[in-house]
């Protein structure tokens, strides 16, 4: 059903005093969670080098987090609905800098897979709390249109800071210090937000049911795994299994929902077709850009010989673009229309991964910059608008699930980008044919087969990095190929979805 929504009335009484400096607080969390997500990809070489991993063991470094944040995040947003926002962000915040220790100084591949799994338990707490506490904070629809663009713009800078800090940590310091940066923004979050961040919760909360945290837990790992498993070897029935057994758990969860009485999400919010069309555009789009972007700091470093700084730099166009574009997007979407700003973004991200089929070992840094830029523009533009419409289409006491809804959709499709689009390149790349007395190892990782490299005479090894490179970069291609069609789909839906669709406040 199209949104009728009317504007709240904006008054001093609705005007939160210190509304601005709360938000300052919540932007905090959102920087820290976007920090550990770009910094892992710069990491990745040097992880690789140190602890390993085999080549399913490097993806499930890169994708555990998002695994269980997605299974978690509705029970996570909905807890916080029922014992405090406030409350449930800052234990979060303090959990998440304990857990970055851990992951700072992993010693084998299967404890740094432990570490992401729980930083990803206290991921799950930050990210709808923030949502749900700027929803609560800012009455007046268009301070929040405003606020949900910082948020997303602070996410986007993130992205930024995360790779330029990053790259030089790492060529000053061993690569755990990449995850000790999360300390200092932790600790300022928490002594400030004890002060400034108001509490607020549903009034009529009701149980937080551990059967249904249970089943979207063993639902959504479930299914997830399947699809990675699937795409990474092919089918198998330890696959299939878990796939049954996910998509089980999720019937029951959506079933037991709809027979509680105080459910832990309501499942009526899918009615709507704008929340349902927001929801699914975000999923569609993470999905199509999450496996570019795992192995674009690798293309970078391990395939044109960059710095980690210089490739964090490199990749500066994209957060730059998309701060931009979510300072802007609620103004555009009133000016023009909802679906018209979120699918005209995502159209252009499209065109963006297609031009990106075109890199090569020696490609100039102007197509790839362009492109980076463009990709950043659209997804500011689609990221903000949706969340504003999640945020726009409940009920203030609802704001956590929603978002936890939002933000599920988000990690789901980091998951199964991951899992989908990763898996083209490690699949593709393990097929090179190098020369003779390449070590098996070579063809678990680009990483591994530098490594390999520096250990084989000169002729031997440059046969061996230019065929590992090929590979790789063909694999690169075909991924991009993937998501641009994902990317060009999720426009097309967000066009029919989110017809007549409106923010609150639109003229």
């Amino acid at each position: 059903m199209t949104s009728t929504l009317r504007p709240d009335r904006t008054t001093e009484a609705v005007k939160r005093p210190g509304r601005w400096l709360a938000l300052s607080v919540l932007v905090l969390a959102v920087l820290l969670v976007a920090v550990d997500a770009t910094v892992l990809g710069l990491a990745t070489p040097y992880i690789s080098e140190d602890l390993h991993p085999t080549g399913t063991q490097l993806l499930w470094i890169g994708d555990v987090y998002s695994f269980v944040i997605a299974g978690l995040l509705v029970s996570m947003g909905s807890l916080g609905d029922r014992i405090g926002r406030k409350r449930i962000l800052l234990v979060g915040a303090t959990a998440f800098g304990a857990v970055s220790v851990l992951n700072a100084y992993a010693t084998t591949p299967e404890l740094m897979i432990l570490a992401r799994a729980l930083l990803g338990v206290a991921g799950a707490t930050l990210m709808p709390a923030t949502l749900a506490l700027i929803r609560n904070i800012f009455h007046d629809p268009r301070e929040r249109s405003l606020a949900v663009g910082i948020w997303g713009a602070t996410a986007s800078a993130g992205m930024a800071v995360g790779p330029i800090a990053g790259g030089f940590l790492l060529e000053h310091f061993w690569w755990g210090s990449v995850f000790l940066i999360n300390l200092p923004v932790m600790a300022v979050l928490v002594l400030v937000g004890v002060r400034t961040l108001p509490e607020s919760r549903n009034p009529r909360p009701g149980p937080w049911d551990l059967t249904s945290v249970l089943l979207s837990l063993v639902g959504m790992i479930g299914l997830v795994y399947a699809v990675k498993e699937a795409a990474a070897h092919g089918f198998s029935w330890p696959a299939l299994g878990a796939g049954l057994l996910g998509a089980a758990a999720l019937y029951g969860f959506v079933r037991r929902q709809l027979t509680m009485p105080v459910p832990l999400l309501d499942m009526r919010l899918f009615r709507r077709r704008g929340f349902s069309g927001a929801v699914l555009a975000d999923l569609l789009t993470v999905l199509g850009m999450s496996g570019l972007v795992f192995f674009l700091s690798q293309f970078l470093q391990l395939v044109q010989d960059r710095h980690p700084f210089e490739a964090g730099l490199a990749e500066l166009p994209a957060a730059v673009g998309a701060v931009a574009a979510g300072l802007v997007a609620g103004r555009a979407a009133r000016r023009f229309s909802v679906r018209a700003v979120v699918a005209g973004g995502l159209a252009a991200v499209g065109v963006a991964l297609a031009a990106l089929t075109t890199l090569g070992q020696t490609t100039g840094y102007p197509v790839l910059g362009a492109a980076l830029l463009v990709v950043g523009v659209g997804a500011g533009l689609s990221f903000t608008v949706t969340a504003d419409v999640i945020l726009s289409s409940v009920p203030k006491d609802q704001a956590g699930a929603a978002s936890a809804v939002s933000e599920t959709a988000y990690e789901l499709g980091a998951a199964l980008g991951i899992a989908l689009l990763g898996s083209i390149v490690t699949g593709v790349y393990r097929g090179f044919p190098g020369p003779a007395g390449t070590p098996a190892g070579a063809h678990e990782s680009l990483g591994a087969a530098v490594q390999a490299a520096a250990h084989l005479p000169p002729h031997q090894a440059e046969g061996l990095l230019d065929a590992a490179r090929e590979s790789f970069v063909h694999g690169l291609h075909l991924a991009s190929a993937a998501g641009a069609v994902v990317l060009l789909t999720a426009s097309a839906v967000a066009w029919f979805l989110l017809r007549g669709q409106k923010l609150d406040g639109a003229a």
